[in-house]
Protein backbone atom coordinates (compact mmCIF):
# COMPACT_ATOMS: atom_id res chain seq x y z
CA UNK A 1 0.00 0.00 0.00
CA UNK A 2 1.34 3.24 -0.88
CA UNK A 3 1.11 5.67 2.29
CA UNK A 4 0.03 9.14 1.53
CA UNK A 5 2.04 11.99 3.35
CA UNK A 6 -0.65 14.11 5.57
CA UNK A 7 -1.45 17.57 4.74
CA UNK A 8 1.35 19.95 4.85
CA UNK A 9 3.72 17.50 5.18
CA UNK A 10 7.44 18.66 3.52
CA UNK A 11 8.32 16.78 0.79
CA UNK A 12 11.85 14.23 0.60
CA UNK A 13 13.01 15.23 4.07
CA UNK A 14 15.35 12.45 4.78
CA UNK A 15 17.22 13.38 1.73
CA UNK A 16 18.56 16.32 3.09
CA UNK A 17 19.04 15.48 6.88
CA UNK A 18 21.76 13.31 8.11
CA UNK A 19 25.28 13.31 10.10
CA UNK A 20 27.07 13.64 7.02
CA UNK A 21 25.90 17.17 6.94
CA UNK A 22 26.44 17.99 10.21
CA UNK A 23 30.19 16.83 9.95
CA UNK A 24 31.21 18.05 6.90
CA UNK A 25 28.83 21.64 7.15
CA UNK A 26 28.45 23.87 4.43
CA UNK A 27 31.40 25.99 3.93
CA UNK A 28 30.95 29.74 2.45
CA UNK A 29 33.58 29.80 0.02
CA UNK A 30 32.18 26.38 -1.24
CA UNK A 31 29.23 28.36 -2.19
CA UNK A 32 31.50 31.27 -3.69
CA UNK A 33 33.44 28.93 -5.49
CA UNK A 34 29.96 27.47 -7.01
CA UNK A 35 28.58 30.83 -7.69
CA UNK A 36 31.84 31.91 -9.82
CA UNK A 37 32.02 28.92 -11.62
CA UNK A 38 28.20 29.49 -13.03
CA UNK A 39 29.09 33.11 -13.64
CA UNK A 40 32.16 31.82 -15.53
CA UNK A 41 30.56 29.63 -17.52
CA UNK A 42 27.19 32.21 -18.36
CA UNK A 43 30.47 34.54 -19.26
CA UNK A 44 31.70 31.88 -22.28
CA UNK A 45 28.23 30.82 -23.38
CA UNK A 46 26.22 34.58 -23.95
CA UNK A 47 24.35 32.73 -26.35
CA UNK A 48 22.74 30.38 -23.63
CA UNK A 49 22.30 32.78 -21.27
CA UNK A 50 20.71 35.59 -23.89
CA UNK A 51 18.63 32.61 -24.76
CA UNK A 52 17.07 32.32 -21.25
CA UNK A 53 16.80 36.08 -20.26
CA UNK A 54 14.81 36.46 -23.78
CA UNK A 55 12.79 33.84 -22.35
CA UNK A 56 12.36 35.51 -18.87
CA UNK A 57 11.78 38.97 -20.25
CA UNK A 58 8.73 37.72 -22.37
CA UNK A 59 7.03 35.61 -19.68
CA UNK A 60 7.90 38.97 -17.21
CA UNK A 61 5.88 41.02 -20.03
CA UNK A 62 2.77 38.40 -20.14
CA UNK A 63 2.67 38.56 -16.01
CA UNK A 64 2.90 42.95 -16.54
CA UNK A 65 -0.43 42.28 -18.84
CA UNK A 66 -2.33 40.03 -15.88
CA UNK A 67 -1.21 36.75 -17.38
CA UNK A 68 -0.96 33.80 -14.99
CA UNK A 69 1.43 31.62 -16.83
CA UNK A 70 2.47 30.19 -13.73
CA UNK A 71 1.01 27.66 -10.92
CA UNK A 72 2.52 27.62 -7.69
CA UNK A 73 3.15 24.22 -6.25
CA UNK A 74 -0.31 23.23 -4.77
CA UNK A 75 1.56 21.71 -1.78
CA UNK A 76 3.71 24.41 -1.08
CA UNK A 77 2.72 26.16 1.98
CA UNK A 78 4.10 29.61 1.26
CA UNK A 79 1.33 30.42 -1.27
CA UNK A 80 -2.27 29.03 -0.91
CA UNK A 81 -3.45 31.69 0.40
CA UNK A 82 -5.98 33.24 -2.11
CA UNK A 83 -4.47 36.45 -1.87
CA UNK A 84 -1.84 35.09 -4.01
CA UNK A 85 -4.07 34.76 -6.50
CA UNK A 86 -6.25 37.50 -6.30
CA UNK A 87 -4.71 40.37 -5.85
CA UNK A 88 -3.61 41.61 -9.07
CA UNK A 89 -0.23 43.19 -7.16
CA UNK A 90 0.71 40.14 -5.32
CA UNK A 91 -0.17 38.16 -7.98
CA UNK A 92 2.41 39.57 -10.21
CA UNK A 93 4.83 39.73 -7.81
CA UNK A 94 4.22 35.90 -7.38
CA UNK A 95 4.19 34.81 -10.86
CA UNK A 96 7.13 37.12 -11.81
CA UNK A 97 8.96 35.21 -8.84
CA UNK A 98 7.93 31.55 -10.63
CA UNK A 99 9.30 33.30 -13.77
CA UNK A 100 12.39 33.76 -12.82
CA UNK A 101 12.75 30.45 -10.51
CA UNK A 102 11.94 27.80 -13.61
CA UNK A 103 13.88 30.51 -15.86
CA UNK A 104 17.66 29.41 -13.03
CA UNK A 105 16.30 26.30 -13.16
CA UNK A 106 16.25 25.44 -17.34
CA UNK A 107 19.23 27.73 -17.71
CA UNK A 108 20.92 25.15 -15.22
CA UNK A 109 19.44 22.07 -16.56
CA UNK A 110 20.33 23.46 -20.25
CA UNK A 111 24.17 24.54 -19.88
CA UNK A 112 27.34 22.64 -20.89
CA UNK A 113 28.12 22.41 -16.80
CA UNK A 114 29.17 19.10 -15.34
CA UNK A 115 27.18 16.66 -13.90
CA UNK A 116 28.01 17.62 -10.16
CA UNK A 117 28.86 21.24 -11.06
CA UNK A 118 25.51 21.28 -12.14
CA UNK A 119 24.14 19.48 -9.11
CA UNK A 120 25.86 22.47 -7.10
CA UNK A 121 24.48 25.22 -8.84
CA UNK A 122 21.28 23.72 -8.42
CA UNK A 123 21.80 23.48 -4.37
CA UNK A 124 22.90 26.79 -4.59
CA UNK A 125 20.41 28.48 -7.05
CA UNK A 126 17.81 26.68 -4.90
CA UNK A 127 18.97 28.35 -1.50
CA UNK A 128 19.09 32.01 -3.45
CA UNK A 129 15.53 31.44 -4.77
CA UNK A 130 14.33 30.27 -1.37
CA UNK A 131 15.24 33.56 -0.03
CA UNK A 132 14.34 35.50 -3.07
CA UNK A 133 10.62 34.08 -2.53
CA UNK A 134 8.06 37.01 -2.44
CA UNK A 135 6.35 35.38 0.87
CA UNK A 136 9.90 36.07 2.64
CA UNK A 137 9.93 40.43 2.54
CA UNK A 138 7.98 42.70 4.41
CA UNK A 139 7.32 45.21 0.31
CA UNK A 140 5.86 41.93 -0.98
CA UNK A 141 3.73 39.85 1.63
CA UNK A 142 0.14 40.23 1.29
CA UNK A 143 -0.17 40.57 5.33
CA UNK A 144 2.40 43.73 5.32
CA UNK A 145 -0.66 45.73 3.86
CA UNK A 146 -2.14 45.68 7.49
CA UNK A 147 1.05 48.24 8.27
CA UNK A 148 -1.02 50.78 6.84
CA UNK A 149 -2.77 50.91 10.43
CA UNK A 150 -1.47 51.60 13.91
CA UNK A 151 -2.18 48.04 15.21
CA UNK A 152 -0.32 46.71 11.57
CA UNK A 153 2.27 49.27 11.98
CA UNK A 154 2.94 47.81 15.56
CA UNK A 155 3.02 44.33 14.33
CA UNK A 156 5.13 45.00 11.50
CA UNK A 157 7.78 46.64 13.62
CA UNK A 158 7.70 42.88 15.58
CA UNK A 159 8.25 41.55 12.38
CA UNK A 160 11.51 43.70 11.57
CA UNK A 161 13.09 43.16 15.74
CA UNK A 162 12.52 39.58 15.05
CA UNK A 163 14.06 39.55 11.26
CA UNK A 164 17.38 41.87 12.50
CA UNK A 165 18.38 40.13 15.56
CA UNK A 166 18.13 36.96 14.73
CA UNK A 167 18.87 35.52 18.64
CA UNK A 168 19.20 31.78 18.00
CA UNK A 169 22.76 31.74 16.52
CA UNK A 170 21.24 33.31 13.31
CA UNK A 171 17.99 31.05 12.90
CA UNK A 172 14.70 32.74 13.62
CA UNK A 173 12.43 31.83 16.77
CA UNK A 174 10.71 28.12 16.05
CA UNK A 175 8.71 27.91 19.14
CA UNK A 176 7.16 29.87 21.40
CA UNK A 177 9.60 28.93 24.44
CA UNK A 178 7.34 30.57 27.24
CA UNK A 179 4.86 27.56 26.64
CA UNK A 180 7.72 25.18 28.64
CA UNK A 181 8.33 25.17 31.91
CA UNK A 182 10.60 22.80 34.26
CA UNK A 183 8.37 19.37 34.70
CA UNK A 184 6.12 19.91 32.48
CA UNK A 185 7.96 17.58 29.90
CA UNK A 186 9.06 14.08 30.03
CA UNK A 187 6.60 13.98 33.72
CA UNK A 188 5.64 10.29 32.91
CA UNK A 189 6.46 8.21 36.23
CA UNK A 190 9.21 6.25 36.08
CA UNK A 191 12.81 5.69 37.78
CA UNK A 192 16.23 5.01 36.71
CA UNK A 193 17.43 1.42 37.16
CA UNK A 194 20.70 1.57 35.25
CA UNK A 195 23.63 3.55 34.49
CA UNK A 196 26.85 3.42 33.16
CA UNK A 197 29.19 6.22 31.63
CA UNK A 198 26.80 6.49 28.01
CA UNK A 199 23.61 6.27 29.22
CA UNK A 200 20.88 6.05 32.16
CA UNK A 201 18.19 3.30 31.47
CA UNK A 202 14.56 4.17 32.52
CA UNK A 203 11.96 2.06 33.83
CA UNK A 204 7.93 3.52 33.89
CA UNK A 205 5.44 2.68 36.29
CA UNK A 206 2.63 0.72 34.72
CA UNK A 207 -0.73 2.26 33.49
CA UNK A 208 -2.81 -0.59 33.18
CA UNK A 209 -4.26 -3.51 35.37
CA UNK A 210 -1.93 -6.31 33.31
CA UNK A 211 1.07 -5.53 31.52
CA UNK A 212 2.84 -8.08 28.54
CA UNK A 213 6.22 -10.08 29.85
CA UNK A 214 7.88 -9.12 27.38
CA UNK A 215 9.30 -5.20 27.69
CA UNK A 216 9.90 -2.86 25.15
CA UNK A 217 13.51 -1.25 24.99
CA UNK A 218 13.10 1.90 23.32
CA UNK A 219 16.52 3.52 21.84
CA UNK A 220 15.89 7.45 21.39
CA UNK A 221 18.47 9.35 19.02
CA UNK A 222 21.78 10.62 20.47
CA UNK A 223 20.58 14.14 19.55
CA UNK A 224 16.48 14.66 20.42
CA UNK A 225 16.99 12.63 23.34
CA UNK A 226 14.36 10.83 25.22
CA UNK A 227 11.66 13.18 26.07
CA UNK A 228 10.77 13.21 22.09
CA UNK A 229 8.28 10.31 22.98
CA UNK A 230 7.48 11.74 26.66
CA UNK A 231 6.27 15.54 25.55
CA UNK A 232 3.26 15.86 27.57
CA UNK A 233 0.29 13.90 29.17
CA UNK A 234 -1.49 14.74 26.10
CA UNK A 235 1.50 13.80 23.99
CA UNK A 236 3.11 11.05 25.08
CA UNK A 237 4.39 8.28 23.42
CA UNK A 238 5.60 6.39 26.19
CA UNK A 239 2.04 7.10 27.92
CA UNK A 240 0.23 5.28 24.94
CA UNK A 241 2.15 2.48 25.38
CA UNK A 242 2.28 2.01 29.17
CA UNK A 243 -1.83 2.26 28.75
CA UNK A 244 -1.45 -0.31 25.74
CA UNK A 245 -0.03 -2.51 28.48
CA UNK A 246 3.66 -2.43 27.61
CA UNK A 247 6.03 -2.69 30.22
CA UNK A 248 8.67 0.08 28.78
CA UNK A 249 12.02 0.69 29.46
CA UNK A 250 13.70 3.71 27.99
CA UNK A 251 17.42 4.95 26.99
CA UNK A 252 18.40 8.00 28.16
CA UNK A 253 21.68 9.02 26.31
CA UNK A 254 24.18 11.30 27.89
CA UNK A 255 25.39 14.89 26.89
CA UNK A 256 28.84 14.14 25.67
CA UNK A 257 31.31 16.93 26.20
CA UNK A 258 35.20 17.11 25.07
CA UNK A 259 36.52 15.01 27.22
CA UNK A 260 34.45 12.03 25.39
CA UNK A 261 36.39 12.73 22.04
CA UNK A 262 36.91 9.16 21.96
CA UNK A 263 33.76 8.11 22.33
CA UNK A 264 32.72 5.77 18.76
CA UNK A 265 29.92 3.48 17.34
CA UNK A 266 31.48 0.99 19.44
CA UNK A 267 31.11 2.83 22.68
CA UNK A 268 27.41 3.30 21.98
CA UNK A 269 27.11 -0.20 21.19
CA UNK A 270 28.76 -1.66 24.17
CA UNK A 271 26.77 0.91 26.39
CA UNK A 272 23.43 -0.29 24.88
CA UNK A 273 24.26 -3.86 25.23
CA UNK A 274 24.90 -3.30 28.28
CA UNK A 275 21.47 -1.62 28.56
CA UNK A 276 19.91 -4.47 27.09
CA UNK A 277 21.47 -6.81 29.89
CA UNK A 278 20.17 -4.82 32.76
CA UNK A 279 16.58 -4.90 30.77
CA UNK A 280 16.56 -8.50 30.06
CA UNK A 281 17.29 -8.79 33.80
CA UNK A 282 15.21 -6.79 35.71
CA UNK A 283 11.44 -7.52 33.40
CA UNK A 284 12.96 -11.45 34.02
CA UNK A 285 12.51 -11.83 29.96
CA UNK A 286 14.70 -13.25 27.66
CA UNK A 287 14.05 -11.63 24.75
CA UNK A 288 12.77 -8.23 25.08
CA UNK A 289 11.45 -6.09 22.26
CA UNK A 290 13.32 -3.02 20.56
CA UNK A 291 12.40 0.45 19.22
CA UNK A 292 15.39 2.52 18.06
CA UNK A 293 14.63 5.98 16.24
CA UNK A 294 16.84 7.81 13.47
CA UNK A 295 20.46 7.65 15.31
CA UNK A 296 19.24 5.23 17.87
CA UNK A 297 18.30 3.11 15.05
CA UNK A 298 21.60 3.36 13.88
CA UNK A 299 23.13 1.92 17.11
CA UNK A 300 20.84 -0.57 17.80
CA UNK A 301 21.36 -1.89 14.14
CA UNK A 302 24.73 -2.40 14.49
CA UNK A 303 24.08 -4.02 18.39
CA UNK A 304 22.09 -6.54 16.05
CA UNK A 305 24.65 -7.43 13.87
CA UNK A 306 27.38 -8.09 16.95
CA UNK A 307 24.67 -10.20 18.31
CA UNK A 308 24.42 -11.69 15.43
CA UNK A 309 28.49 -12.58 14.47
CA UNK A 310 28.43 -13.92 18.56
CA UNK A 311 25.29 -16.32 17.69
CA UNK A 312 23.29 -14.04 20.62
CA UNK A 313 20.74 -12.69 18.30
CA UNK A 314 17.98 -14.43 20.27
CA UNK A 315 18.51 -12.41 22.94
CA UNK A 316 16.31 -9.01 20.81
CA UNK A 317 12.95 -10.83 20.07
CA UNK A 318 11.77 -7.81 17.65
CA UNK A 319 13.47 -4.54 16.31
CA UNK A 320 11.26 -1.43 14.98
CA UNK A 321 13.34 1.10 13.24
CA UNK A 322 11.54 4.59 12.89
CA UNK A 323 13.27 6.98 10.39
CA UNK A 324 16.52 5.43 10.52
CA UNK A 325 18.98 5.72 7.88
CA UNK A 326 21.22 2.56 7.66
CA UNK A 327 22.19 3.17 4.01
CA UNK A 328 22.84 6.98 3.52
CA UNK A 329 24.49 6.08 -0.20
CA UNK A 330 22.28 8.87 -1.81
CA UNK A 331 23.87 12.21 -2.86
CA UNK A 332 23.15 14.88 -0.10
CA UNK A 333 24.06 18.71 -0.48
CA UNK A 334 27.07 17.94 1.90
CA UNK A 335 28.36 15.09 -0.54
CA UNK A 336 27.96 17.58 -3.37
CA UNK A 337 30.98 19.47 -2.03
CA UNK A 338 32.90 16.86 -0.42
CA UNK A 339 36.28 15.99 -1.20
CA UNK A 340 39.48 14.54 0.17
CA UNK A 341 40.64 17.52 1.71
CA UNK A 342 36.80 18.78 2.87
CA UNK A 343 36.33 15.13 4.68
CA UNK A 344 40.07 15.46 6.34
CA UNK A 345 39.43 18.97 7.80
CA UNK A 346 36.08 17.83 9.16
CA UNK A 347 37.79 15.14 10.93
CA UNK A 348 40.23 17.15 12.40
CA UNK A 349 37.69 20.26 13.62
CA UNK A 350 35.51 17.35 14.59
CA UNK A 351 38.17 15.83 16.87
CA UNK A 352 39.40 19.44 18.29
CA UNK A 353 36.28 20.44 19.56
CA UNK A 354 35.25 16.95 20.67
CA UNK A 355 31.93 16.85 20.00
CA UNK A 356 29.19 18.34 17.85
CA UNK A 357 28.14 21.72 18.66
CA UNK A 358 24.32 21.43 19.06
CA UNK A 359 23.48 25.25 17.45
CA UNK A 360 25.92 24.18 15.11
CA UNK A 361 24.31 21.05 14.36
CA UNK A 362 20.50 22.98 14.33
CA UNK A 363 22.06 25.82 12.16
CA UNK A 364 23.22 23.13 9.31
CA UNK A 365 20.43 21.01 9.28
CA UNK A 366 17.96 24.68 8.90
CA UNK A 367 19.55 25.11 5.82
CA UNK A 368 19.44 21.47 4.36
CA UNK A 369 15.77 22.58 3.71
CA UNK A 370 15.48 26.16 4.56
CA UNK A 371 12.20 26.54 3.43
CA UNK A 372 10.60 24.72 6.64
CA UNK A 373 13.00 25.47 9.17
CA UNK A 374 13.99 29.33 8.51
CA UNK A 375 11.98 31.36 5.87
CA UNK A 376 8.99 30.07 7.25
CA UNK A 377 9.24 30.66 10.78
CA UNK A 378 10.69 34.31 9.50
CA UNK A 379 7.73 35.03 7.19
CA UNK A 380 4.74 33.95 9.71
CA UNK A 381 6.01 36.39 12.05
CA UNK A 382 4.70 39.31 9.67
CA UNK A 383 1.62 40.51 11.40
CA UNK A 384 0.37 37.37 12.72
Amino acid sequence: MKDKPAKGTPTLPATRMNVQNAILGLRGRDLLSTLRNVSRHGLRHPLHTAHHLLALGGQLGRVLLGDTPHQPNPRDPRFNDPTWSQNPFYRRGLQAYLAWQKQTRLWIEESHLDDDDRARAHFLFNLINDALAPSNSLLTHWRSRSCSTPAGRACCAVWLTCSTTCPHDGLPRQVDERAFEVGGMAATPGAVVFRNELLELIQYKPMSEKQHARPLLVVPPQINKFYIFDLSPTNSFVQYMLKSGLQVFMISWRNPDPRHREWGLSSYVQALEEALNACRSISGNRDPNLMGACAGGLTMAALQGHLQARQQLPRVRSATYLVSLLDSKFESPASLFADEQTIEAAKRRSYQRGVLDGAEVARIFAWMRPNDLIWKYGSTTICR
